[in-house]
């Protein structure tokens, strides 16, 4: 299998040119990504649990899922093919926010990422692929907001950024999309 390529971006998110996943990791290039979150008709997010042979952030919780776009592909095409891919379902998701963070890691890697968050509905219970995603669940947002400040190094670095900078445009779209 070949390693994946990401998408080096400006700060303007224009692309400037494409290098290995773990090269742009090594290097802390910023590059494009895609953050989903999915809701239920409770207004609770799918949390995900990433496996434990994860190359950085093992074990830890973050959203439903995360990943890096393709060359020609959308920021939704991505997203619903990594849906699929990791959670084992598909559904419409739109966009929201973007942002740019940088995060270093303990392993010498760092994620410098321009990321989209994409957010979608659904209601029922995911086909988790092992290989990606060790367990999941489903919880409110005012309780994963309480848990990452009680909590904090049970979560990724770019959900915690994305709840500390984030968490109320994310709870207002979600609950446009809700019809509340």
């Amino acid at each position: 299998m070949t390693e994946e390529n990401v998408i080096l971006v400006n700060e303007n998110d224009e692309q400037i040119g494409v290098m290995p996943k773990l090269e742009a990791h090594e290097k802390a290039l910023l590059h494009r990504a895609f953050s989903v979150f999915i809701f239920n008709d409770a207004n609770e997010i799918m949390l995900q649990q990433r496996a434990s042979h994860k190359y950085h952030s093992p074990n830890l919780w973050t959203n439903t899922c995360c990943s890096h776009q393709r060359e020609g592909e959308s920021n939704i095409q991505a997203g619903k093919r990594r849906l699929q891919e990791e959670m084992g379902f598909v559904v419409d998701l739109k966009e929201s926010i973007s942002f740019i963070y940088k995060a270093p890691f303990d392993n010498g890697l760092t994620e410098h990422e321009f990321d989209h968050v994409l957010t979608g509905k659904y209601n029922g219970m995911p086909k988790i692929n092992l290989e990606e995603v060790a367990n999941w669940k489903w919880m409110p947002l005012k309780s994963v907001k309480m848990d990452i400040e009680k909590h904090p190094k049970l979560y990724t670095e770019w959900f915690k950024i994305i709840f500390d900078k984030f968490y109320q445009n994310i709870n207002i779209q979600n609950n446009e999309s809700n019809g509340k």
